[in-house]
């Protein structure tokens, strides 16, 4: 009893010391600060693009971040009709494989991370450790193949080499992200569905991926931030204007033969940036509790 008064007595007059008060207020102000400064820092680059995507030509490198005259939103109309395609098709064209990117991967990812994470079959742990290796390979290693492959289908100036490969559960990243979450599911839900009858393809689409919309959700965020941002992809497959992506699209502003429109290519990189941020910031909350849940394990 002596004791923790003793230490109550001590913590006590520690918060109430008014020079402990104030350096714990010096060193909040501190961090925050820093803090705040480093979000400037990392914003920057944005707000540059922001503004330079108002800026008149004659000012987008000769001024500071923000335009001296008034602000021209010319730079948006001339850089949406600057293709003899507008740039809207490219925008529909990087949507459309997107979704259906999105779409494969959760159904072949979370088909194969329910078989790794459920189901019992020979090699099971040689096959995973396989999948797991795919990781360690770069994509250039395997691009001349697959462009081999595809050009002997036909797919090449399709959409088909983008997206077919995603209902093949090709992204490894994915399905691991899964089998971890899937393992923290207890068992128990598995054995009273098959004491009811219910085999392992009702058990999935009944109970696993019901109770798994969080990390379904994270993996719809990375796979649209990652087949939205794609440069390489589309550029080794689509050779036609009216099939390119945004990422091409915005590539044809800038020509090294000729006259580069830097206006019209900030102001479409500034709406290219725009559907990532709103995929964000709806699905945010699935994403941080996706991430934080992945770990966890029985």
């Amino acid at each position: 009893m002596t004791t923790d008064a003793h230490k109550l007595t001590v913590v006590t007059g520690a918060e109430n010391d008014p020079s402990a008060r104030m350096r714990k207020r010096i060193v909040s102000v501190l961090a925050h600060t820093a803090l705040i400064s480093a979000s400037i820092l990392m914003l920057y680059p944005l707000l540059w693009l922001l503004a330079a995507s108002f800026k008149p030509d004659n000012q987008i490198f000769n001024t500071g971040i923000w335009p001296t005259a008034d602000w021209d939103i010319d730079a948006y109309f001339r850089g949406w009709n600057a293709m003899r395609v507008s740039f809207g098709v490219f925008f529909m064209n990087s949507f459309v494989i997107a979704i259906l990117s999105i779409v494969g991967n959760l159904i072949a990812c979370s088909m194969a991370a329910y078989a790794f994470a459920r189901l019992e079959f020979k090699f099971k742990n040689f096959w995973f450790a396989m999948m797991m290796m795919t990781l360690m390979l770069p994509g250039q290693v395997t691009i001349i193949p697959q462009y081999v492959l595809f050009r002997d289908l036909g797919w090449i100036n399709t959409i088909l080499p983008l997206v077919v490969p995603k209902f093949l559960a090709v992204d490894a990243f994915f399905i691991f992200l899964m089998v971890q979450f899937f393992r923290g599911i207890p068992r128990e839900l598995d054995e009273a569905a098959m004491m009811d009858g219910a085999g392992p393809w009702r058990i999935y689409w009944k109970i696993m991926l019901p109770l798994s919309v969080p990390v379904l959700v994270t993996a719809a965020i990375f796979t649209f931030i990652w087949t939205w941002d794609d440069f390489f992809g589309p550029l080794i497959f689509l050779n036609r204007m009216q099939d390119y992506t945004v990422t091409l699209g915005l590539r044809t502003f800038v020509d090294s033969t000729g006259e580069s429109d830097f206006g019209g290519l900030f102001a479409m990189s500034v709406l290219s940036i725009v559907p990532i941020f709103v995929f964000f910031l709806i699905f945010q909350r699935f994403l941080i509790e996706g991430i934080a849940t992945t770990g966890m394990k029985r």
